[in-house]
C-alpha cells in the first residue's frame, strides 16, 4: 500500500475519496494540512489550503461547472477542480497523479488484491508464471515485480519470444562464441547473461522450441547457461519471470510445452483477468493514459476529460482487445473530438450494456458499481431473450461464454452477501 496524506477537510468534505483509493492500493492517513511532514510525503489538500502545500501534492477546488486540471508547474501543485457528476473521473486522476511511475493502474477490488499478492512475490526470488489473454497488462506486472524486488536495482530485460527468428533463438537467448556458427564474427553474452543479477520477463514463453525448452529448463534449475559453440557452461543468476496468453497447462497436456518446465515456471503463478472482468480498471486506466497523453503534449486543445457518459459507454463495452483497444479508443477521441471534452459518441464503440445515469450529489457512484448492476440488468435481458441459453446469451452480449459465467457467478455472490 502506497501512504498518502489526506487533509481533515478533505476527508469530510470527499469521504468516498479515500474508499477510492483504497481500492486504488492507497493507504490514507487523515492529517491536520499544518502537521509536519517528511521530505517525500505527498497529500491531498483544499486549495485554500495551498499555503501548506508543496509541488509534490494535490490541490482539490470543489465546485459545480466544467472539471478541470492544472497539473503541477513552476513549484506549483497539481490542482484539480470538479463537481458530482465528474467526481468518478476526478477520484481516478488523483489517483494516478499520486501513482508512481511504472506501478500499474488500479481501481478495481479483485486488482487490487492481485497488486497485493503482487507485492509480496516481488519480494521473494522465486520464479513467476504471469497468465491472461492480450492486453491484459502481463509485462506492466513484470515490470512492478522487478521494481520492488531485492534485483530493483539491476537490469529488467524483457524479450518476447514469438518474436526471436527461431534459428536465432538459442544464441539470442544463451550466448555464442565466435565462429560458432556462419555469420558470428564475434562472441556474445545472450540475454541471460545481459540480465545477470537483475530480471529476464520471457513473454510469450509458449512459442519456444520444445528442444530450446530443455535447455532453458537446466538454466533454471542449475542457474548456468551454456553458450552455443561453448564446452563450459557460464554461472547466471537471473530472477525468470515468463507470462503466456494461453493456458500453459493445456498447452504441456496437450505435448506442445514441456511438463517439467511448466511445473519449474509456475512456482508463483499470477493470472490476470480480462478488462471486461474488472470493470473497475477501466476508468484507472483511462485516467492513466489521459494523463500520460497530455504529459506527452499530444493533448490538440487542453486535457480530454470524459463525460459521464462517456465513462459509462467505455465500461459497457466489452473489450476483446482489453488495454490495447481501450488506448486506441482513447487515442481516437482525443484526436477526433469536437468540443473540449470526450463525449459517448467521440469513442466510436458500440457498448454491450446500454450507459448509466450519472451518479446525484447524495449517492455516491463508483464506476465498477454501476456498470456491474448495467451488466446484471443486460444479462438477465440477454438470458430471457434467449430463453436462457448461455452461448446465445453471451453472442447477443458481444462477450465470451467464459467472461459470461463469470458474471453470473458475480451477480449470485453479491445476492448472496446482500
Amino acid at each position: 500500500m502506497l501512504p498518502v496524506d489526506m487533509s481533515q477537510r478533505v476527508h469530510r468534505l470527499l469521504p468516498d475519496l479515500g474508499a477510492w483509493l483504497d481500492t486504488a492500493c492507497y493507504s490514507i492517513r487523515p492529517v491536520d494540512a499544518q502537521a509536519p511532514r517528511g521530505k517525500s510525503t505527498q497529500r491531498i489538500l483544499l486549495a485554500e489550503e495551498i499555503a501548506h502545500a508543496t509541488c509534490r501534492d494535490i490541490l482539490i477546488e470543489w465546485r459545480e461547472g466544467e472539471p478541470r486540471l492544472m497539473p503541477a508547474v513552476d513549484g506549483f501543485p497539481a490542482r484539480i477542480a470538479f463537481g458530482p457528476q465528474d467526481k468518478v473521473m476526478a477520484f481516478a486522476l488523483i489517483a494516478e497523479l499520486l501513482r508512481p511511475v511504472r506501478m500499474p493502474a488500479v481501481g478495481d477490488d479483485a486488482s487490487a488484491t492481485l497488486m497485493r499478492l503482487a507485492a509480496r512475490i516481488a519480494a521473494s526470488d522465486a520464479t513467476v508464471l504471469v497468465q491472461g489473454e492480450t492486453g491484459t497488462g502481463k509485462e506492466g506486472i513484470a515490470r512492478f515485480l522487478h521494481d520492488h524486488s531485492p534485483r530493483a536495482d539491476r537490469d529488467f530485460i524483457a524479450v518476447n519470444c514469438a518474436a526471436l527468428p527461431e534459428t536465432m533463438m538459442e544464441a539470442m537467448l544463451f550466448g555464442h562464441k565466435k565462429g560458432s556458427f556462419t555469420g558470428a564474427g564475434a562472441s556474445s553474452d545472450g540475454l541471460f547473461l545481459a540480465a545477470n543479477g537483475g530480471t529476464l520477463f520471457l513473454d510469450e514463453i509458449a512459442e519456444l522450441p520444445l528442444a530450446l525448452q530443455a535447455k532453458l529448463l537446466r538454466a533454471l534449475q542449475e542457474g548456468e547457461v551454456l553458450p552455443v559453440g561453448a564446452t563450459h557452461p557460464v554461472p547466471v543468476n537471473v530472477r525468470v519471470i515468463a507470462a503466456c496468453n494461453r493456458d500453459l497447462a493445456t498447452e504441456a497436456e496437450a505435448g506442445r510445452f514441456r511438463a517439467d518446465l511448466y511445473w519449474r515456471l509456475n512456482v508463483m503463478p499470477l493470472q490476470l483477468r480480462s478488462l471486461v472482468e474488472r470493470p473497475g480498471d477501466i476508468v484507472a486506466i483511462t485516467a492513466a493514459f489521459l494523463l500520460r497523453h497530455q504529459n506527452q503534449g499530444n493533448a490538440p486543445t487542453g486535457f480530454a476529460w470524459p463525460t459521464w457518459d462517456a465513462l459509462s459507454g467505455l465500461a459497457a463495452h466489452a473489450w476483446p482487445g482489453n488495454a490495447r483497444e481501450l488506448g486506441n479508443v482513447l487515442q481516437r477521441a482525443i484526436v477526433l473530438r469536437e468540443g473540449s471534452r470526450i463525449e459517448l459518441w467521440d469513442l466510436s464503440i458500440a457498448p454491450a450494456i446500454a450507459p448509466v445515469p450519472a451518479p446525484n450529489t447524495v449517492v455516491p457512484a463508483r464506476l465498477q458499481d454501476v456498470a456491474r448492476a448495467s451488466a446484471a440488468d443486460a444479462i438477465r435481458s440477454a438470458l430471457r431473450d434467449t430463453g436462457g441459453h448461455r452461448g446465445r446469451a453471451a453472442a447477443l452480449l458481444g462477450i465470451s461464454e467464459r467472461t459470461l459465467r463469470y458474471r453470473l457467478a458475480e451477480m449470485r455472490d453479491l445476492a448472496m452477501a446482500g
